[in-house]
């Protein structure tokens, strides 16, 4: 059984067992989460302590993989550009249709309210985070140690960022030496999560046990109702892929659909960018894209470029702040979109469960978002992550054939839309 099994069979345990109880014994039932939610609490402590340095090392390595690939020639450069672009881009509309989204569709009030109360303990924000009035008071940390030790992650974050661009103008070496020991950093932060995840059956099974008791068959709405907003998202910057290639690589989309299924069926199969890389340059090369072309872009796509992960993300931490009643106002989600949109480029290629929350907690807590319910959230990741990876294949293979078109590629011969 996959430690994804493993995890969403906890969380559909504990709140059958949840609601069970709570049908038999009400009182017992709500009694026993005084054991089982220091349990869980404690599960979700070890995920948070590494948040500190996971933020501030992937911003640094984001910054330094951008500027590092810019660097590597012409259409290295295009590359980055149109990546850039795109991720901003995405991260926008995530932005401005979540909470769109969630005003045409919101969660149920009585499942809303249901979830909030089992997740009472999670009501108190992560951080401070300043609304738009004392934005620019506060946005330059006066001293970084103390905006770490307070939680303050929107000055920690412009700090991260200036320090991040700072390093990109030394010299080789100490550039190097920096950009290596903070990508260490980050390294080490994600083997720590691992080892926490490693007990995500019976962190995930406590936390799902309380909100079963007090919410009863709620959860199972809710969830699905997070599962068709995200993956919403994800299907935009998917479908999104297709104009961009009609308008920037002048490919037909029936063409170039045809062209990429096969990516998308490995992509659907493995769950993984990396593993469908020899499907893309396949693809690529069908679509007219010279091999020295691809042969550059596509590598450096799977290894910065995630096109739906600020987008997916950011939505993540929306649909938080809307399950607990939380406004988010412009300070806030300057904050979440700048985070989101800079540190998928420092992210690493990791399974779903260990790298939604080593991408979503950043952003969450950016925004001052609290980030307990990460910890049921995870446990349904496999469905969002199947439009995550499909949206960067398919997206990835559209700015391949940009980006060849773009540096006058031969091969490619066009075909109206």
């Amino acid at each position: 059984m996959s430690q994804a099994t493993r995890i969403l069979v906890a969380l559909v345990g504990g709140l059958i067992i949840g609601i069970i109880a709570a049908s038999v014994s009400p009182d017992w039932a709500l009694g026993a989460t005084k054991i089982t939610q220091p349990i869980g609490s404690a599960w979700l402590h070890g995920l948070q302590m590494v948040i500190v340095p996971l933020i501030v090392g992937l911003l640094v390595t984001g910054v330094g993989a951008t500027a590092d690939a810019a660097r590597a020639g012409r259409i290295a450069g295009r590359s980055v550009v149109m990546f850039v672009i795109l991720l901003w881009s995405a991260t926008l509309m995530s932005a401005l249709l979540v909470p769109l989204l969630l005003n045409l569709w919101p969660l149920p009030t009585a499942w809303a309210e249901a979830l909030r109360a089992s997740l009472s303990h999670a009501a108190a924000p992560a951080g401070t985070v300043p609304n738009l009035a004392a934005f620019f008071d506060t946005v330059v940390p006066t001293n970084v140690v103390t905006a770490a030790a307070a939680d303050a992650f929107l000055p920690l974050t412009v700090f991260a960022i200036t320090f991040a661009f700072a390093i990109t103008r030394l010299p080789p070496e100490p550039r190097a030496l920096l950009t290596n020991f903070f990508q260490a950093i980050v390294d080490t932060m994600l083997v720590i999560i691992t080892w926490v995840l490693k007990l995500a059956p019976i962190g995930i099974f406590a936390l799902a046990y309380g909100v079963g008791a007090q919410t009863g068959a709620a959860a199972f709405g809710a969830l699905l109702h997070y599962i068709v907003t995200v993956s919403a998202i994800g299907l935009i910057v998917l479908l999104a892929a297709y104009p961009v290639a009609a308008i920037f690589g002048r490919v037909g989309i029936l063409r170039f659909a045809r062209a990429v299924a096969p990516a998308q069926a490995v992509a659907i199969s493995t769950q993984s960018s990396l593993a469908s890389l020899p499907a893309m340059l396949k693809a690529s090369a069908e679509l007219g894209a010279p091999a020295t072309s691809a042969g550059i872009t596509l590598p450096i796509a799977v290894a910065i470029f995630r096109a739906t992960s600020p987008a997916m993300n950011l939505a993540v931490a929306l649909y938080v702040a809307h399950l607990l009643g939380m406004p988010i106002g412009p300070g806030a989600l300057a904050a979440g979109v700048a985070t989101a949109a800079i540190t998928t480029m420092g992210s690493v290629s990791l399974p779903g469960t260990i790298s939604f929350f080593a991408s979503v907690a950043p952003v969450a807590v950016a925004m001052g978002v609290p980030i307990e319910a990460l910890g049921l959230l995870v446990a349904v990741e496999t469905i969002p992550d199947l439009f995550r990876t499909v949206g960067n294949v398919t997206m990835d293979v559209a700015v391949t054939i940009s980006v060849a078109r773009a540096d006058g590629g031969a091969d490619l011969d066009v075909e109206p839309a």
